[in-house]
């Protein structure tokens, strides 16, 4: 008799059931049911075996992430099943295999299910002519303004045209003019004569966004995209259709004729507006920002990513970035900043240090700081930011790395609550120096460029008491920081830090997702990743350590932390790893 399964033992999953197919001559085996945009299985379908087996079929309107719609015929196959005899058995080959009816009409790939011993035909003489018939159709009526659309490069009907086109049009009538750069909303431009009704805007916002805000109106040929009369397409993921549109006719105000994409230098990193942690692709050139994209990743944010984190990089373009570092005012060098800095806290008394470290630094940086901390016996804490959340991927804590605060030992259950007690300490003089690090404490921790950004309001941050009256008092105010501010004003020593896009580090989001990001650009003047110096400061205040790079200070810090323990740099790849939060 077999044991009953317990806690540790749990039972097996049951067997996934296959089918096995054939692509063009090679065999492919498949689940016969596949989630479909909702995570519902549903049955496997022609175009996802094609995939499977590494043929690509061109698509429009079929996206894994919407519902089907069938509608752009792009993706027309042939198809043959087993032919069954009298009694419903498949009639055998003299070889011995099934002998396969070819189905006298074509169907499309995202929407036929497959069925077992099917063959698929994706590149026959019959297809390739269909694909040529549709695209004929669809660039009947489109402008010829390739070289001036914001989509070349990037576009599926350009692409398309080149791969499976024909070299020359047939067509001698009048193409049919539509409207062009309509104001959807405040942050997409409409050209109606490029869209080919493909319906992915209107899939996307009905059924993910949850905002049934766009349809087709009129007829035929003058059929177009459109809002519903007097309303604006305004909700916080309108440009995921910039991304969803095949073509440039869905183009993002903010991008919208800023650089043209094949100049563009992408990096893999991560969005900072909030704990989701959604996976981006920043574009950049010449050491400037040009935008956010999102990076598909299953675990965090599938494709998709909101616009107020979309459009949270401007910041980092900032003219008046802090570029120089400096000591009571006056500018100095790193070496002669750091020197007096250790010096300062290696002859300060147990207790008399406080460190407020932003949950917007790395896990690296917050696991150095602790390591000061614990060294000082200083007291340590973040502050929260809190803003309004969605039922999508928007969280309400606008911090990206308050776990990694928490899980360094930086905060303890609710960040922000030894904030008073900083604020006390520092009113009866038994703290005397306080590091701040990423913070400005004099805004409740936000900066005024963050409030329609991030979605955070000033009135949801928590208050702490600590006031500009009160920063006078301390003998010494080390503050490190991107953009200045009231606080960084009363600075004695001002260190200049880095945007995450001008350095490499981790992050762990809301779900205790570990994420590495990497570097896009140069940090301005002689700004320094926050690791690098504190690294030195680390190595100044409490001995020397065998640590130069990044790679090496987070594999310390998965040695030393719990909660990090049998994570590596290498290990966590471009899509991370979940630890236990």
């Amino acid at each position: 008799m077999s044991a009953a399964p317990t806690s540790e033992t749990k039972p097996a999953p049951p067997p996934v059931e296959t089918l096995t197919v054939k692509v063009d001559d090679r065999r492919v085996t498949v689940p016969k049911l596949s989630p479909d945009h909702t995570g519902k299985l549903v049955p496997t379908t022609m175009i996802q075996a094609c995939f499977a087996a590494g043929t690509m079929v061109p698509h429009y309107c079929y996206h894994p992430k919407l519902p089907v719609a069938g509608n752009c015929r792009m993706c027309l196959v042939e198809f043959g099943t087993p032919a069954l005899g009298p009694d419903r058995k498949p009639i055998l080959n003299p070889d011995g295999t099934p002998k396969i009816t070819k189905s006298p009409r074509p169907a499309i790939a995202c929407a036929t299910p497959i069925s077992p011993g099917m063959e698929i035909y994706c590149s026959t003489p019959s297809v390739k002519q269909m694909r040529e018939g549709v695209l004929e159709s669809l660039l009947i009526n489109h402008p010829l303004d390739c070289p001036i659309c914001d989509q070349a490069g990037e576009c599926k009907l350009q692409e398309y045209s080149v791969d499976y086109g024909q070299s020359a049009s047939r067509f001698v009538e009048a193409k049919v003019h539509k409207p062009k750069r309509i104001d959807l909303g405040p942050r997409i431009v409409f050209d109606a004569e490029r869209c080919i009704l493909c319906t992915r805007c209107i899939r996307f916002t009905r059924d993910v966004a949850g905002d049934d805000a766009l349809g087709i109106v009129n007829r035929g040929s003058y059929n177009t995209i459109s809002t519903f009369p007097g309303q604006p397409f305004d909700n916080n993921y309108t440009l995921n259709t910039v991304d969803l549109c095949p073509v440039g006719a869905l183009t993002s105000k903010d991008f919208r004729f800023q650089m043209r994409v094949w100049f563009l230098k992408e990096t893999k990193s991560l969005c900072t507006s909030c704990a989701t942690g959604c996976n981006v692709t920043v574009g950049s050139r010449e050491n400037r920002v040009y935008r956010y994209e999102p990076r598909e990743n299953e675990a965090v944010n599938g494709p998709w990513m909101c616009d107020a984190g979309r459009l949270h990089y401007k910041w980092i373009n900032r003219e008046d970035r802090l570029k120089e570092v400096r000591v009571r005012g006056e500018k100095s060098t790193w070496t002669a900043a750091l020197q007096e800095i250790a010096g300062k806290l290696k002859s300060a008394p147990k207790g008399s240090v406080a460190i407020v470290a932003s949950a917007r630094q790395t896990n690296e940086e917050l696991f150095l700081l602790k390591k000061l901390a614990t060294r000082l016996e200083a007291i340590t804490d973040s502050v929260p930011r809190l803003g309004r959340k969605d039922a999508l991927l928007l969280d309400a804590d606008k911090n990206p790395n308050t776990n990694g605060a928490r899980l360094n030992g930086m905060c303890f259950t609710e960040v922000g609550i030894n904030l008073s007690k900083i604020a006390a300490g520092i009113e009866s003089g038994q703290i005397k120096t306080l590091l701040v690090f990423g913070e400005n404490l004099l805004q409740h921790g936000v900066r005024a460029d963050e409030l329609a950004a991030a979605e955070i309001t000033s009135e949801t941050v928590q208050k702490h008491g600590l006031t500009a009256e009160l920063l006078s008092r301390l003998e010494t105010l080390i503050v490190s920081d991107i953009l200045p501010g009231p606080t960084t004003l009363l600075a004695h020593y001002l260190l200049p830090g880095c945007a995450h896009v001008e350095k490499r580090g981790t992050f762990t989001n809301t779900k205790g997702r570990v994420q590495k990001f990497m570097k896009a650009i140069e940090p301005p003047g002689d700004a320094r990743p926050e690791w690098e110096f504190l690294l030195e400061l680390v190595q100044s205040v409490a001995g020397r350590e065998d640590l130069r790079t990044l790679e090496g200070l987070f594999n310390r810090m998965a040695r030393e932390v719990p909660a990090f323990q049998g994570l590596t740099w290498a290990g966590l790849g471009d899509t991370g790893t979940t630890v236990e939060i």
